[in-house]
C-alpha cells in the first residue's frame, strides 16, 4: 500500500485535517495507495511558499542556463525510472503499458525541449524616435497554480510543470485526486535533483476545495488548468478576482473526415486509434466520424469488424490494447450516454456494454462502442463523453462534411482523410480547430503548439506558444540623450 503525502516547502507532508483519500486500480477495484486529501489551508500554505519563493528567493533571477540544467536532470531521471513509472502509471490509471511507456518518454523530451529553449536568444529591440531605444524582454509571471486532468496524469503534468520552471515561476501544482501516483514519483524526482525548496510544491484534494482556491487567490498570478469545459468556466470566474493570467485547455467533440478517395485502411486504422487510444480519453479524441456516403456502409462494416477484433484486459499484460476506464464514476457516466444514444434513436452497431467476462468483472471496463444514423442535433454527437464511444455521421459533399465538422460547440482538433492535396487543406482552412492532422490523427509534439478554438479553451501548451504562456512581455524604453524634456516653461 503506497502512502502518499504532499510537497509543500521542500518537505512531504499530510493534510493539515488528516485526512486521506483512497485511490483504486481501476483494473479491479483493488485500493492501491492512500494519499493525503488536502483541502484550502493546504492549498493556502503552498501559495504562500511560492508566493515568499518567488519574492525572495534565487529561482526567477537564476541564470536560464542553470535554470535548465535541472530540467536536464529531470528528464535523465525520468528516464533512468522509465520502467516504474509506466507501470506505476498503468496500475493507477489502466492505460496499456506501451501507452504508458510512450507518456514516459514524452515527459522527458518535454523537459529536455524546454530546457534547451529557455537558453535561446529572445526579446526584441526597437528603432523608435531619437534620442530613444527601446526594446522588450520576458520575465516570469510570477505564482503559477497549474490543475491537471486524470487522463494523462504524468504527461499533462509536466507540459505545464516544465515551461513554468523553465521561465523562472514558482508552482503549486494539484494533480487529479483520481490518479496522484506518478505526480509523486516526478516530485519525488524534482527533490532529488535539488531545485531550491519553495519552487515547486504540490497540494492534492478535490477540485472544489483545493483546486478552487489556487484559482481565487490573489497570491497567485497565472492558472493553467487541463480538464472539462464545466470546470473552464468554473476556473474562468474564480480567477476573475485579481484578473490572473489563464490558460485553459479544455474538451473536445473532435471531427474525423473520411472522403471516398482517401487510402481506406490507412483512414479505417486511424479511425480506430482516434476514438479508441487511452479508452477514448482524450481531449482529442477523433470521437465523431464524418464518412463521404458513398464509402459509408462499406467502411461501416470494416471499422466494425476491426473494432470487435480489439484486445480489452488489463494494462500490465502486452497484449491488451484497451483498458479500463479511470474509474467506477466515470464508467457510469460513460454507460450512461450509451443509453441516451440508444433513446435518442442511433443505431448501436458494435459494443455498448460494460465487460465483465474473462475476469474483468471487478474492473471498469466498457466495450469500444460504435453508433450509426446519427443526427446532428443528438446529445451523444453533441457532447464530450470522454470515453470509447465513437459516433458517425454521413456527408454528400465538402460543404456539408464542413458544416458537420464545425457544428459543435468545441474546437480543440480535427482530422482530414483525403488524397487530394488541395482538397485536404481547403478543409483544413475550413475547421474551427486548434490542431489537426491530414491523413493521420492524434501525433503530438513538443515543439508545436497544442490548444483548441471556441469552448476548448484558452492559449496553448507546448511548443515556444507554451512558453509565452508563463512569461510576461515587458518594454524597456532608454532616453540615450539625458536632458531635460522642456514641456513646461517654468
Amino acid at each position: 500500500m503506497l502512502d502518499l503525502k504532499m510537497y509543500i516547502n521542500g518537505e512531504w507532508v499530510n493534510a493539515q485535517s488528516g485526512k486521506v483519500r483512497e485511490i483504486v486500480n481501476p483494473a479491479n477495484g483493488e485500493v492501491i495507495a492512500k494519499a493525503a486529501d488536502g483541502d484550502v489551508e493546504d492549498a493556502r500554505r503552498a501559495i504562500e511558499v511560492a508566493r515568499r519563493t518567488f519574492d525572495e528567493g534565487e529561482w526567477p533571477g537564476m541564470p536560464a542556463v542553470q535554470r535548465a540544467s535541472y530540467l536536464f536532470a529531470i528528464a535523465d531521471k525520468l528516464e533512468e525510472k522509465a520502467e516504474e513509472i509506466a507501470r506505476l502509471e498503468t496500475l493507477d490509471n489502466g492505460k496499456p503499458l506501451r501507452e504508458a511507456g510512450f507518456d514516459v518518454a514524452d515527459a522527458a523530451a518535454c523537459f529536455r525541449y524546454y530546457a534547451g529553449l529557455i537558453t535561446k536568444p529572445d526579446g526584441q529591440t526597437y528603432h523608435v524616435a531619437d534620442p530613444m531605444q527601446a526594446m522588450v524582454v520576458r520575465e516570469p509571471v510570477g505564482v503559477c497554480g497549474l490543475i491537471v486532468p486524470w487522463n494523462f496524469p504524468l504527461l499533462m503534468g509536466v507540459w505545464k510543470i516544465a515551461p513554468a520552471l523553465a521561465a523562472g515561476n514558482t508552482i503549486v501544482f494539484k494533480p487529479s485526486e483520481v490518479t496522484p501516483v506518478t505526480a509523486i514519483k516526478l516530485f519525488e524526482i524534482i527533490e532529488e535533483v535539488g531545485i531550491p525548496k519553495g519552487v515547486i510544491n504540490m497540494v492534492m484534494g478535490p477540485g472544489k476545495t483545493a483546486g478552487n482556491e489556487l484559482a481565487e487567490s490573489p497570491l497567485v498570478d497565472m492558472i493553467a488548468f487541463t480538464g472539462g469545459t464545466v470546470t473552464g468556466r468554473s476556473i474562468m470566474r474564480a480567477a476573475a478576482g485579481n484578473i490572473k493570467k489563464i490558460s485553459l485547455e479544455l474538451g473536445g467533440k473532435s471531427p474525423n473526415i473520411v472522403f471516398a478517395d482517401a487510402d481506406f485502411e490507412t483512414a479505417v486504422d486511424y479511425a480506430l486509434f482516434g476514438i479508441f487510444c487511452n479508452q477514448g480519453q482524450v481531449c482529442s479524441a477523433g470521437s465523431r466520424l464524418l464518412l463521404e456516403e458513398s464509402i459509408y456502409d462499406k467502411f461501416i462494416e470494416r471499422l466494425v469488424e476491426r473494432t470487435k477484433n480489439i484486445r480489452v484486459g488489463f494494462g500490465d499484460d502486452p497484449n491488451t490494447e484497451m483498458g479500463p476506464l479511470v474509474s467506477e464514476a466515470h464508467m457510469e457516466k460513460v454507460l450512461g450516454y450509451i443509453e441516451i444514444g440508444k433513446q435518442e434513436g442511433a443505431r448501436l452497431v458494435v459494443g455498448g456494454n460494460r465487460i465483465t467476462a474473462n475476469g474483468l468483472d471487478k474492473g471498469y471496463f466498457v466495450e469500444p462502442t460504435i453508433f450509426v444514423d446519427t443526427t446532428p442535433n443528438m446529445r451523444i454527437v453533441q457532447e464530450e463523453i470522454f470515453g470509447p464511444v465513437l459516433v458517425v455521421q454521413k456527408f454528400k459533399d465538402e460543404a456539408e462534411a464542413i458544416e458537420l465538422a464545425n457544428g459543435t460547440v468545441y474546437g480543440l482538433a480535427g482530422g482530414v482523410f483525403t488524397q487530394d492535396g488541395a482538397k485536404a487543406l481547403r478543409v483544413i482552412k475550413k475547421l474551427r480547430a486548434g490542431i489537426t492532422w491530414i491523413n493521420s490523427y492524434h501525433p503530438t509534439y513538443n515543439e508545436a503548439p497544442w490548444g483548441g478554438y471556441k469552448q476548448s479553451g484558452i492559449g496553448r501548451n507546448l511548443g515556444t506558444f507554451g512558453l509565452d504562456e508563463f512569461m510576461e512581455v515587458k518594454q524597456i524604453n532608454i532616453n540615450l540623450q539625458v536632458e531635460p524634456v522642456g514641456w513646461f516653461e517654468n
